[in-house]
């Protein structure tokens, strides 16, 4: 046994509390998981496909259904045709924006891809909701938690959407708890009749109740990651109150037809059985980030959350503070990978990106970040973030490979 392996050996042994927790919280949510098919009737007949205009699809249906009561809300808006997690926010802040209005942005600077969308970067004229007239302001965290004194200053009569980032993204904060933005729900519900929109990305199942639960107009996802349980091959997901979650079908199809049509050609089955799998694999994932969090420490790495938060979303990052580690960590999950082993990744200009960017996913469906992955921007302080993990096996073994990939790139330039 190698001084790697003893080092995870004695993390284990150190992370029983932490694993033990995540245990409970994914048998509640497999219990709520199967109540729901159980009310709603699942049977083999919501497998069937669609084409056309999916007019009448029973499975697509029973999804929203499904989804909408698991996400504690009136309505659900899940569809296989949402390209990423990226389209569906867009889908949200079109169908709830109009000219004249304001985007408020509570947790900081929305996530990289969104910049575009929003209008702080990227060309005028291409169709940005700055294009369209609509306002963007934006309020930073305070010690890691949300600001209500600079919310209330800014939360004016213009606002019309108060959106909130639960997950880090590329930035060094924590993850924001669904009770942390049920506060905020209600604080903006008592002086505004301002929609609060959550970017739930990264962060279902990790509790045993979502933001829409307590009072959130609309939560967006994409089913590659944790809602899709490693099933789902595409798509996204918006859950909220039923006039939110309209206004973003016509988005989505077009006024007057909404969310009444739309073929599901054969992928029913697959996001049916991958909201099935999604309490597992989801704690699969975070017992993989809780070890790897454990091991870098061990290494002298600085972790976020560290391996003994309570975690509220799948990402861990470790602070590298280097770019030619950044980069070892990455080729290590590339190289303990299902699919693509033998690929060396290397960083790029990735679009929606402002920095070049390097991303490992040897992944069975491209992109999911529910697999196995890591990825990271070329900029100081050189974070890696990586998530999921199918099998808690699997991560562990991707972990291990990313640690030696990174001692040996600390023993190279030492020599």
């Amino acid at each position: 046994m190698d001084g790697l392996e003893i080092i995870a050996k004695r993390a284990e042994e150190n992370l029983t509390v932490g694993f033990e927790r995540i245990d409970r919280i994914a048998y509640i949510n497999t219990e709520r998981v199967l109540a729901a098919f159980k009310k709603h009737r699942v049977s083999e007949g919501h497998f069937a496909s669609s084409t056309g205009y999916g007019y009448d699809d029973r499975g697509r249906e029973v999804i929203d259904r499904i989804y909408a009561e698991l996400f504690g809300c009136e309505a659900a808006l899940v569809r296989h045709n949402i390209v990423n997690g990226t389209h569906a926010l867009a889908i949200g802040l079109y169908g709830l924006l109009r000219p004249g209005d304001t985007l408020l942005s509570v947790a900081g600077k929305p996530y990289d891809t969104l910049e575009e969308v929003i209008g702080i970067s990227g060309t005028p004229g291409n169709g940005s909701l700055a294009d369209f007239g609509i306002g963007y302001r934006q309020v930073e965290l305070k010690n890691g938690k949300l600001d209500f004194d600079a919310i209330g200053k800014r939360l004016d009569g213009s606002v019309k959407v108060v959106f909130v980032q639960r997950s880090k993204g590329y930035l060094d904060r924590p993850t924001l708890s669904v009770d942390a933005i049920g506060e905020l729900v209600s604080f903006v519900k008592e002086r505004s009749d301002a929609y609060v929109m959550v970017d739930n990305c990264y962060g279902e199942f990790t509790e045993t109740k979502e933001p829409s639960a307590l009072g959130a107009d609309l939560v967006v996802g994409s089913l590659i990651k944790n809602p899709g349980g490693g099933m789902a091959e595409c798509g996204g997901y918006l859950c909220g109150t039923a006039k939110a979650v309209e206004l973003c079908s016509y988005r989505l199809t077009t006024v007057g037809v909404g969310g009444e049509v739309g073929a599901t050609v054969g992928q029913n089955k697959n996001i049916l059985k991958g909201l099935f799998y999604a309490p597992h694999s989801v704690k699969e994932a975070l017992k993989t980030a809780l070890f790897a969090a454990k091991v870098f420490e061990e290494l002298g790495f600085e972790a976020e959350p560290d391996s003994s938060a309570v975690r509220h979303d799948i990402i861990q990052s470790i602070r590298l503070c280097d770019p030619d580690l950044l980069c070892a960590f990455c080729r290590g999950i590339q190289y303990a990978s299902p699919v693509d082993s033998y690929v060396t990744p290397e960083p790029w200009d990735m679009p929606g990106y402002q920095d070049k960017v390097i991303m490992a996913a040897g992944t069975f469906t491209s992109g999911s970040s529910i697999e196995l992955s890591a990825d990271g921007p070329l900029r100081s302080p050189y974070t890696v973030f990586f998530q999921g993990g199918l099998t808690y096996e699997s991560g562990k073994v991707g972990i291990l490979s990313a640690a030696r990939e990174v001692l040996k790139a600390q023993k190279k330039r030492a020599e």
